[in-house]
């Protein structure tokens, strides 16, 4: 049964950076989940991406699963050594067509999945409701969900860490 250890913290706040640092133990076989559809105009989110890749050890391979992650981490071959999914946020915003309780329990059974999984995994998120609340109904729903999400995310992890300013600071 694999390990579970969720990454919390505001933007810019060195999670995914953390993230590779603890990933760099397994071993070579590494796999980045990335839950984002990459959309080939958005210049910026593309230079995010390729920020992101270039600071992964050479190696790691990158599986994109914007839409069915765990049939895509079913379908690994070989399984990996560990696993990093950076991020919730982004995996719920490609969802966010659906209801909020359809899109809880599609997370719930991503949780299962990855604590059953025979690997170590790392799950990126974010605190986003740290701000005054949002003017737009749109917005509270979904910064409500994301802080749903992470609640479930860390009630299922074995260690759960915020992330201010680059510095760990252990939740549990």
């Amino acid at each position: 049964m694999g390990t579970v250890t969720f990454l919390t913290g505001p933007v810019r706040s060195g999670k995914s950076a953390r993230a590779v640092e603890i990933a760099r133990g397994w071993g070579g076989n590494v796999v980045f989940a990335a839950t984002y559809r990459v959309d080939p105009a958005d210049a910026e989110m593309l230079a995010r991406v390729r920020r992101h890749q270039e600071e992964r050890p050479e190696g790691w391979r990158t599986l994109e699963a914007p839409d069915d992650l765990t049939a895509a981490l079913d379908a690994l071959d070989p399984p990996p050594s560990g696993l990093i999914l950076d991020s919730i946020v982004i995996w719920a915003a490609m969802r966010f067509d659906r209801d909020d309780s359809t899109i809880l329990t599609e997370w719930s059974a991503v949780l299962e999945h990855l604590r059953a999984a025979p690997w170590p995994t790392v799950i990126v998120g974010d605190e986003i409701g740290w701000s005054p609340v949002p003017m737009e109904a749109e917005l509270r729903r979904f910064r409500d969900l994301v802080g749903w999400l992470g609640q479930r995310t860390a009630a299922a992890a074995d260690e759960a860490w915020l992330m201010v300013a680059g510095c760990p600071v252990r939740l549990k």
